[in-house]
Protein backbone atom coordinates (compact mmCIF):
# COMPACT_ATOMS: atom_id res chain seq x y z
CA UNK A 1 0.00 0.00 0.00
CA UNK A 2 1.16 3.52 -0.70
CA UNK A 3 2.18 5.32 2.44
CA UNK A 4 1.05 8.88 3.03
CA UNK A 5 3.80 11.48 3.50
CA UNK A 6 4.98 12.01 7.05
CA UNK A 7 3.83 15.20 8.73
CA UNK A 8 6.48 17.45 10.16
CA UNK A 9 6.61 17.58 13.95
CA UNK A 10 5.63 20.85 15.59
CA UNK A 11 8.87 20.67 17.57
CA UNK A 12 10.93 20.79 14.40
CA UNK A 13 12.03 17.17 14.78
CA UNK A 14 10.93 14.49 12.34
CA UNK A 15 7.92 12.65 13.69
CA UNK A 16 8.77 8.97 14.13
CA UNK A 17 6.66 6.63 12.00
CA UNK A 18 3.80 4.97 13.80
CA UNK A 19 4.67 1.43 14.70
CA UNK A 20 2.42 -0.95 12.85
CA UNK A 21 0.45 -3.15 15.16
CA UNK A 22 1.17 -6.16 12.94
CA UNK A 23 4.88 -5.60 13.56
CA UNK A 24 4.38 -5.01 17.30
CA UNK A 25 3.15 -8.60 17.68
CA UNK A 26 4.73 -11.79 16.43
CA UNK A 27 2.89 -14.92 15.47
CA UNK A 28 3.33 -17.61 18.16
CA UNK A 29 5.39 -20.64 17.12
CA UNK A 30 2.36 -22.93 17.29
CA UNK A 31 0.48 -20.67 14.89
CA UNK A 32 3.47 -20.48 12.54
CA UNK A 33 3.51 -24.27 12.33
CA UNK A 34 -0.25 -24.35 11.78
CA UNK A 35 0.04 -21.72 9.05
CA UNK A 36 2.46 -23.85 7.07
CA UNK A 37 0.49 -27.04 7.73
CA UNK A 38 -2.47 -25.37 6.02
CA UNK A 39 -0.33 -24.15 3.13
CA UNK A 40 1.02 -27.69 2.67
CA UNK A 41 -2.46 -29.21 2.75
CA UNK A 42 -3.61 -26.74 0.09
CA UNK A 43 -0.49 -27.06 -2.11
CA UNK A 44 1.52 -30.17 -1.24
CA UNK A 45 4.03 -29.61 -4.03
CA UNK A 46 4.24 -25.89 -4.90
CA UNK A 47 6.24 -24.95 -7.97
CA UNK A 48 7.76 -21.82 -9.46
CA UNK A 49 5.49 -20.14 -12.01
CA UNK A 50 8.50 -19.30 -14.18
CA UNK A 51 8.98 -21.59 -17.18
CA UNK A 52 12.40 -23.25 -17.39
CA UNK A 53 13.99 -26.53 -18.44
CA UNK A 54 17.37 -26.50 -16.69
CA UNK A 55 19.28 -24.68 -13.92
CA UNK A 56 20.64 -22.31 -16.58
CA UNK A 57 17.26 -21.37 -18.06
CA UNK A 58 15.90 -20.98 -14.52
CA UNK A 59 18.76 -18.64 -13.66
CA UNK A 60 18.10 -16.54 -16.75
CA UNK A 61 14.35 -16.45 -16.10
CA UNK A 62 14.86 -15.31 -12.51
CA UNK A 63 17.27 -12.57 -13.60
CA UNK A 64 14.70 -11.41 -16.15
CA UNK A 65 11.92 -11.44 -13.54
CA UNK A 66 13.40 -8.60 -11.48
CA UNK A 67 10.83 -5.77 -11.45
CA UNK A 68 8.70 -7.78 -13.87
CA UNK A 69 5.92 -10.34 -13.57
CA UNK A 70 6.44 -14.05 -14.05
CA UNK A 71 3.71 -14.00 -16.69
CA UNK A 72 5.55 -11.31 -18.63
CA UNK A 73 8.81 -13.22 -18.45
CA UNK A 74 7.10 -16.42 -19.59
CA UNK A 75 5.87 -14.66 -22.71
CA UNK A 76 9.39 -13.64 -23.70
CA UNK A 77 11.48 -16.66 -22.80
CA UNK A 78 10.14 -19.30 -25.22
CA UNK A 79 11.73 -17.55 -28.20
CA UNK A 80 14.87 -16.76 -26.20
CA UNK A 81 15.34 -20.32 -24.96
CA UNK A 82 14.56 -21.79 -28.37
CA UNK A 83 17.51 -19.80 -29.69
CA UNK A 84 19.81 -20.19 -26.67
CA UNK A 85 19.29 -22.59 -23.79
CA UNK A 86 22.94 -22.95 -22.73
CA UNK A 87 25.59 -20.40 -21.76
CA UNK A 88 27.53 -21.16 -24.94
CA UNK A 89 24.53 -20.57 -27.18
CA UNK A 90 23.58 -17.42 -25.27
CA UNK A 91 27.03 -15.90 -25.79
CA UNK A 92 26.92 -16.89 -29.46
CA UNK A 93 23.49 -15.28 -29.80
CA UNK A 94 24.95 -11.98 -28.63
CA UNK A 95 23.72 -9.07 -26.56
CA UNK A 96 21.92 -7.30 -29.41
CA UNK A 97 19.80 -10.32 -30.30
CA UNK A 98 19.12 -11.24 -26.67
CA UNK A 99 17.98 -7.69 -26.00
CA UNK A 100 15.69 -7.79 -29.01
CA UNK A 101 14.07 -11.03 -27.84
CA UNK A 102 13.32 -9.67 -24.34
CA UNK A 103 12.18 -6.17 -25.32
CA UNK A 104 8.76 -6.73 -23.74
CA UNK A 105 10.34 -7.07 -20.28
CA UNK A 106 11.20 -4.06 -18.16
CA UNK A 107 14.86 -3.02 -18.04
CA UNK A 108 15.50 -5.22 -21.09
CA UNK A 109 18.76 -3.52 -22.06
CA UNK A 110 20.52 -4.04 -18.75
CA UNK A 111 19.02 -7.51 -18.41
CA UNK A 112 20.22 -8.48 -21.87
CA UNK A 113 23.71 -7.32 -20.95
CA UNK A 114 23.59 -9.28 -17.70
CA UNK A 115 22.30 -12.48 -19.31
CA UNK A 116 25.16 -12.52 -21.80
CA UNK A 117 27.63 -11.47 -19.10
CA UNK A 118 26.62 -14.20 -16.67
CA UNK A 119 26.77 -16.72 -19.52
CA UNK A 120 30.36 -15.70 -20.26
CA UNK A 121 31.31 -16.00 -16.60
CA UNK A 122 29.68 -19.40 -16.28
CA UNK A 123 31.79 -20.62 -19.21
CA UNK A 124 35.00 -19.01 -17.95
CA UNK A 125 34.73 -19.85 -14.24
CA UNK A 126 32.29 -22.73 -13.81
CA UNK A 127 32.70 -24.94 -16.88
CA UNK A 128 29.35 -23.73 -18.19
CA UNK A 129 27.48 -25.06 -15.13
CA UNK A 130 25.31 -23.08 -12.74
CA UNK A 131 27.11 -23.13 -9.36
CA UNK A 132 25.41 -24.47 -6.23
CA UNK A 133 26.57 -21.89 -3.68
CA UNK A 134 25.17 -18.46 -2.92
CA UNK A 135 28.59 -16.81 -3.04
CA UNK A 136 29.35 -18.16 -6.51
CA UNK A 137 25.92 -17.25 -7.83
CA UNK A 138 26.20 -13.70 -6.50
CA UNK A 139 29.46 -13.30 -8.41
CA UNK A 140 27.48 -13.47 -11.67
CA UNK A 141 26.29 -10.27 -13.40
CA UNK A 142 22.72 -9.39 -12.45
CA UNK A 143 22.50 -11.95 -9.64
CA UNK A 144 21.78 -10.71 -6.13
CA UNK A 145 20.86 -12.54 -2.94
CA UNK A 146 17.18 -12.97 -3.85
CA UNK A 147 17.97 -14.44 -7.28
CA UNK A 148 20.61 -16.73 -5.79
CA UNK A 149 18.19 -18.00 -3.16
CA UNK A 150 15.54 -18.78 -5.78
CA UNK A 151 18.01 -20.75 -7.90
CA UNK A 152 19.38 -22.65 -4.90
CA UNK A 153 15.86 -23.53 -3.80
CA UNK A 154 14.21 -24.37 -7.12
CA UNK A 155 17.10 -25.85 -9.08
CA UNK A 156 19.03 -27.56 -6.29
CA UNK A 157 16.47 -28.23 -3.56
CA UNK A 158 18.16 -26.16 -0.87
CA UNK A 159 15.89 -24.78 1.90
CA UNK A 160 16.55 -21.12 1.11
CA UNK A 161 13.88 -18.41 1.34
CA UNK A 162 14.08 -15.58 -1.18
CA UNK A 163 12.30 -12.49 0.09
CA UNK A 164 10.57 -10.60 -2.70
CA UNK A 165 7.91 -7.90 -2.37
CA UNK A 166 5.14 -10.47 -1.77
CA UNK A 167 6.98 -12.36 0.94
CA UNK A 168 8.11 -9.13 2.58
CA UNK A 169 4.48 -7.96 2.73
CA UNK A 170 3.05 -11.25 4.00
CA UNK A 171 5.76 -11.64 6.64
CA UNK A 172 5.19 -8.16 8.04
CA UNK A 173 1.42 -8.00 7.64
CA UNK A 174 0.67 -11.33 9.31
CA UNK A 175 3.26 -11.04 12.07
CA UNK A 176 5.05 -14.14 10.78
CA UNK A 177 8.48 -12.53 10.46
CA UNK A 178 8.41 -8.74 10.90
CA UNK A 179 11.43 -6.84 9.67
CA UNK A 180 12.36 -3.47 8.14
CA UNK A 181 14.36 -4.90 5.22
CA UNK A 182 14.22 -8.03 3.03
CA UNK A 183 17.45 -9.25 4.66
CA UNK A 184 15.97 -8.83 8.15
CA UNK A 185 12.80 -10.67 7.11
CA UNK A 186 14.87 -13.48 5.56
CA UNK A 187 16.85 -13.89 8.78
CA UNK A 188 13.65 -13.98 10.82
CA UNK A 189 12.01 -16.50 8.48
CA UNK A 190 15.03 -18.77 8.78
CA UNK A 191 14.59 -18.59 12.54
CA UNK A 192 10.82 -19.09 12.85
CA UNK A 193 9.88 -21.43 9.99
CA UNK A 194 10.03 -25.06 11.18
CA UNK A 195 12.61 -27.13 9.32
CA UNK A 196 10.00 -29.46 7.84
CA UNK A 197 8.46 -26.54 5.92
CA UNK A 198 11.57 -24.63 4.84
CA UNK A 199 12.02 -26.27 1.45
CA UNK A 200 8.66 -25.02 0.15
CA UNK A 201 8.19 -21.96 2.41
CA UNK A 202 9.33 -19.59 -0.34
CA UNK A 203 6.68 -20.78 -2.78
CA UNK A 204 3.87 -21.01 -0.27
CA UNK A 205 4.47 -17.44 0.88
CA UNK A 206 4.95 -15.93 -2.56
CA UNK A 207 1.80 -17.59 -3.91
CA UNK A 208 -0.16 -16.48 -0.87
CA UNK A 209 1.04 -12.91 -1.36
CA UNK A 210 0.43 -12.96 -5.09
CA UNK A 211 -3.10 -14.33 -5.06
CA UNK A 212 -4.56 -13.83 -1.57
CA UNK A 213 -2.64 -11.36 0.61
CA UNK A 214 -2.48 -8.77 -2.15
CA UNK A 215 -0.98 -5.34 -1.61
CA UNK A 216 -4.01 -3.18 -2.36
CA UNK A 217 -6.98 -5.45 -1.78
CA UNK A 218 -6.17 -8.59 0.19
CA UNK A 219 -8.70 -11.41 -0.02
CA UNK A 220 -9.19 -11.59 3.73
CA UNK A 221 -12.69 -13.18 3.65
CA UNK A 222 -11.35 -16.28 1.89
CA UNK A 223 -7.87 -16.32 3.44
CA UNK A 224 -6.73 -19.72 4.63
CA UNK A 225 -4.93 -18.25 7.65
CA UNK A 226 -7.28 -15.40 8.55
CA UNK A 227 -7.68 -16.59 12.15
CA UNK A 228 -3.89 -16.79 12.63
CA UNK A 229 -3.02 -13.48 10.97
CA UNK A 230 -2.23 -10.57 13.33
CA UNK A 231 -2.96 -7.78 10.82
CA UNK A 232 -5.41 -5.41 12.53
CA UNK A 233 -6.93 -4.07 9.31
CA UNK A 234 -8.43 -7.23 7.85
CA UNK A 235 -11.06 -6.67 5.22
CA UNK A 236 -14.46 -8.03 6.18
Amino acid sequence: MTRSPRRASTTGRPKPPARRRSQARRMPPADVAEMFRRFRAERPDPRSELHYSSPFTLLVAVVLSAQATDAGVNKATPALFAAADTPERMVALGEARVTELIRTIGLFRSKGRNVVGLSRKLIADYDGKVPKTREALESLPGVGRKTANVVLNVAFGQPTIAVDTHIFRVSNRTGLAPGPTPEAVETELERVVPDEFKLHAHHWLILHGRYVCKARKPECPTCLIRDLCLWPDKIA
